[in-house]
């Protein structure tokens, strides 16, 4: 990154980083992503999540957001909503390359490897913006070493809200690095609700009904050989953690390796 980009920035905290705006793409009216520049200093796991804003009228405004990004690339990536009225994404959605973020300099959360036992199978559930945090696992080495099938179940209302879809299904297969890695151990399980597409139904629904075992050719989730992470809204989380515990899976977290996780840090009543 050129230095002339990480310059003139503005006094922030000493609990963020101040970073620099490189990229920004919207995907749709509700939903972008933005790159912006890393510290050298600044360590995660993939998985993880990290308090993101901007300073407003003095003092930082801020919010948390899982890292898209691999925690080995240069740069980190963020995906975020559009909320008209609200605090942060109504500023946060106007940004535009060399503007400053506020990156916090403390990554947490459950969605970390270390918190699964092993087994065979890594199931990704995602509803919305949850996919954010899979789309760092899918990109960590680690996570194939772990498991010998990786599956990314990303459900959305609208086609144009399948952020990634792309780049998880031709982009990261043609990747120098991860491609040959990745080959027959990563399967991508898109689904739509409010529009046609081969896949219209909730992810929920398709595991009650049976239907995504046999869309992906693998047999009913079963916690001796399956491990599942979930990241969307309160709903999904609720109806996800009753689906897998009448099924016999146990809820993990840091330092309680288990058979499902959840990350609760972006629920909002």
């Amino acid at each position: 990154m050129p230095d002339k980009l990480r310059a003139a920035k503005p006094t922030v905290p000493a609990t963020f980083f101040g970073e620099t705006v490189t990229h920004v793409h919207h995907w749709t009216e509700h939903l972008f992503s933005f790159r912006c520049t890393r510290d050298a200093t600044f360590r995660f796991r993939a998985g993880e999540f990290t308090m993101i804003g901007l300073m407003v009228e003095g003092k930082p405004l801020v919010r948390a957001y899982s890292v898209v990004s691999a925690p080995w690339q240069e740069e980190l990536e963020f995906l975020s909503i559009k909320v008209q009225n609200g605090p942060l994404t109504s500023r946060l959605q106007h940004i535009k390359p060399s503007d400053t973020v506020l990156i916090g300099r403390k990554p947490v959360g459950t969605l970390a490897l270390d918190n699964l036992a092993p087994a065979e199978n890594l199931y990704l559930i995602a509803t919305g913006t949850g996919i954010a945090p899979f789309l760092s696992l899918i990109r960590e080495p680690e996570t194939y070493d772990r498991f010998q099938r990786v599956i990314l179940c990303h459900t959305v209302r609208q086609v144009a809200e399948l952020a990634y879809r792309d780049f998880i299904t031709n982009e990261l297969p043609a990747d120098e690095q991860l491609g040959e890695l990745i080959a027959g151990k990563l399967i991508y399980h898109p689904s739509v609700t409010r529009e046609a597409f081969p896949t219209q139904a909730r992810i929920t629904t398709q595991i009650e009904a049976g239907t995504l075992g046999k869309a992906l050719g693998l047999p009913p989730l079963d916690p001796a050989r399956d491990r599942v992470m979930i990241c969307g809204s309160e709903a999904l989380n609720a109806d996800m953690k009753a689906l897998l515990e009448i099924r016999g899976f146990t809820e993990g977290a840091n330092n309680r390796p288990a058979s499902y996780v959840i990350e609760k840090a972006f629920v909002t009543k």
